[in-house]
């Protein structure tokens, strides 16, 4: 059965870990080195990695020695996640809506996991919980895809293999999103799932994080945190407090 949010239906499933499983680690954990040095983090930082998926930044960010609670919608995430749980890396369900119980050191909002609402008021609203979330001085990394970069070299089609299922991929910008259509044939049926992300420029970030009282101290287009520009960067991280 559908649920009314798509990321709640296909970060659950299987093929959603099948589809994404080449992710670049090295690349993940360059940007948790480079991004921990550049805010100078003291080990005894708690950071909050949201939504944490199955948990690969929030371990690797533990591994460099940093107490580390992750936490992700996606109840089957949680579950892999926590298999690699210890004294100073912990893993819950929590969906970015709701408030949180607890004060962190810094929060990680990674890997484009931010837009995923029709109404402009839901990311408000997790901007303000993250804002509300972070003790005094606190660091919220934000990690987005560049829109601008993504519209000027947009791939409408694409088919990938991974693991003999056949992933047709179509993507495209309308409505003020970017949506990107999956639809395969696995286990005995067809089926298809739709991601889509609001269509986030520095501009329209840069208005959310002020009405939410956030200051932004850096932009950067990439994970080796270079300088960020519009038409050819890779991402766009924001670093605030």
């Amino acid at each position: 059965m559908k649920t009314k949010d798509w990321f709640t239906d296909w970060f659950n499933t299987s093929y959603y870990h099948t589809l994404y499983k080449e992710r670049n680690d090295g690349e993940a954990q360059l940007f948790m080195k480079n991004i921990t040095s550049f805010l100078n983090l003291p080990k005894t930082t708690h950071i909050l990695d949201l939504p944490c998926g199955k948990g690969r930044h929030s371990v690797f960010l533990n591994s460099l020695g940093y107490k580390v609670t992750g936490g992700d919608l996606a109840a089957n995430s949680i579950k892999l996640a926590k298999e690699f749980e210890n004294e100073t890396l912990n893993f819950k369900v929590h969906d970015m809506r709701a408030h949180f119980n607890n004060k962190y050191d810094a929060i990680f909002n990674l890997f484009t996991s931010f837009g995923y609402f029709e109404d402009d008021k839901e990311d408000i609203l997790i901007l303000n919980n993250i804002k509300q979330g972070l003790n005094k001085d606190g660091f919220f990394v934000f990690d987005f895809l560049n829109a601008e970069k993504v519209k000027l070299n947009l791939v409408a089609t694409e088919t990938k293999t991974v693991d003999n299922i056949t992933f047709n991929i179509k993507r495209e910008i309308k409505d003020g999103f970017i949506f990107k259509h999956i639809s395969f044939f696995a286990d005995g049926e067809n089926h298809s799932y739709t991601e889509q992300v609001k269509y986030l420029n520095l501009d329209k970030m840069t208005a959310f994080f002020e009405d939410v009282g956030f200051t932004i101290t850096n932009v950067f287009g990439n994970y080796d945190l270079n300088t960020y520009e519009a038409k050819t960067s890779d991402r766009l991280i924001i670093i605030a407090k």
